[in-house]
């Protein structure tokens, strides 16, 4: 959420943001409507209540106490339609973010291909990778060496399910394993966080579309089962499965007060994924590409409420992805996510997208977003600044590296000519082995 006093005083800016954003921007000048009808209802409750402290007549006191109770009982609609308006009031955007309708007009700021100038991946004279023979995809490599099972994974597990199996098992986590090294080495701190969480995580981080959990939109599996507090009681919180450890790893300070020397806070998490994936029916149905579970390990930073500084720290978080891909040795390019496929959180995005040959296209294998204190609001984590005067932080994600992708494009970029994966050499020593074969 945004604060109501900034909302008021730069609304049209707002609107301007929806509209690039393909939100209704009559929702600003709807809000603002209530907003007014509510703090006139606000002011005249704390009127009959100051005049009710005042009085000494018994009688007249009565009557102002149920008039001030009339006032509450009709501001209570307009707080619910106030705050349902609020949440989907969108974030302000980066003015270098490309003004553009869709992905199709996402812009590439960076590309890099391996034994290439910058020059040369920047333009179109180096190919992606070039092969002697005609690349397979990750589906026929993964069931010629024993180490995917796609039947046997939609026959257990539905839809999108999927087997990792023998060295394949090795190559995922080697390249969890590698990119929590990798994180620790950067000055991240490593979590397990928990992967069932309460509503309000998800919320607090804009993984839903409104106010409410709604499982018509919103790509996240709720848990049906109640299970019991401490007490023994039937928990009557609800339950929810995150799609990456984001949430989790930003809930964890919510409604805290940090101190300003402890800031920038940087975690990474490493968690199993659930998506279900239901605002991409039809794609992607078969292999790995696009699948309802998987392991990721996911960065968070939690800084100070200046936007250079955050800017300077998205820079870095995205760099860290371009240096595993370098040393994973997978072709990848840079883009910069244009206004009309910026979540409506979101004040600036990059997306990191690796190289698939068998697949012969770009996937994405990252995210970098610069959320301002949109989340934190949401999530009501500040600090004390240096002058003692309390904002809110300031949240940023990113995609260490995800299981299924980087394995996708590990397995098309290393395939031999005999149908083996030649292991990339920064993870040799946690797979055990040179070759897959």
């Amino acid at each position: 959420m945004l604060d109501i006093k900034f909302i008021r005083e730069h609304a049209d800016e707002i609107k301007d943001a929806a509209t690039k954003k393909n939100l209704d921007p009559k929702l600003v000048d709807e809000l603002l409507e209530v907003d007014g009808k509510r703090r006139e209802l606000m002011a005249s409750s704390e009127a009959l209540r100051a005049e009710q402290k005042k009085t000494q007549d018994r009688e007249a006191g009565a009557k102002l106490k149920q008039q001030f109770r009339e006032q509450e009982e009709k501001l209570k609609p307009l707080e619910k339609q106030f705050n349902d308006l609020m949440v989907r009031v969108p974030n302000i955007i980066s003015p270098d973010v490309p003004v553009g309708k869709d992905e199709s007009e996402n812009k590439e700021v960076f590309k890099w291909i391996p034994g290439a100038t910058a020059a040369d991946a920047a333009g179109s004279k180096a190919e992606p990778k070039k092969f002697d023979f005609k690349p397979k995809d990750h589906i026929e490599l993964g069931k010629a060496l024993d180490i995917l099972d796609f039947e046997k994974g939609t026959k257990v597990g539905g839809f999108r399910g999927y087997y990792v199996k023998n060295d394949g098992v090795l190559l995922v986590m080697g390249i969890m394993m590698y990119a929590v090294n990798k994180m620790v080495e950067k000055g991240y701190a490593p979590m397990m966080p928990p992967t069932l969480v309460k509503e309000f995580a998800l919320f607090g981080t804009g993984y839903f579309k409104g106010a409410e959990y709604d499982p018509e939109v919103d790509e996240i599996y709720q848990i049906a089962t109640n299970d019991k507090e401490a007490t023994g009681e039937k928990s009557s919180e609800k339950k929810f499965l995150v799609g990456t450890s984001e949430p989790s790893l930003l809930a964890y300070y919510s409604d805290e007060v940090l101190r300003a020397d402890q800031l920038p806070i940087k975690n990474a998490g490493y968690s199993q994924c659930y998506r279900s994936e239901i605002g991409s029916y039809g794609k992607d149905v078969k292999g790995m590409y696009r699948v309802h579970e998987f392991m990721k390990v996911e960065q968070v930073i939690l800084a100070e409420a200046d936007i250079a500084k955050a800017n300077a720290l998205q820079e870095e978080m995205i760099g860290i992805s371009g240096e595993m891909h370098q040393e994973l040795g997978l072709p990848y390019r840079r883009l910069l996510i244009c206004t009309g496929d910026l979540g409506a959180g979101k004040y600036k995005q990059y997306d990191t997208e690796a190289w698939l040959p068998g697949m012969n296209r770009w996937a994405e294998t990252g995210s970098a977003s610069n959320f301002l204190d949109w989340q934190a609001r949401r999530l009501n984590v500040k600090y004390t600044d240096a002058a003692g005067e309390r904002k809110f932080v300031y949240m940023l994600n990113n995609t260490a590296l995800p299981s299924p992708r980087i394995f996708i494009a590990i397995l098309e970029n290393y395939q031999t000519a005999d149908g083996k994966i030649a292991v990339p050499e920064v993870l040799q020593k946690y797979v055990g082995k040179k070759v897959i074969g």
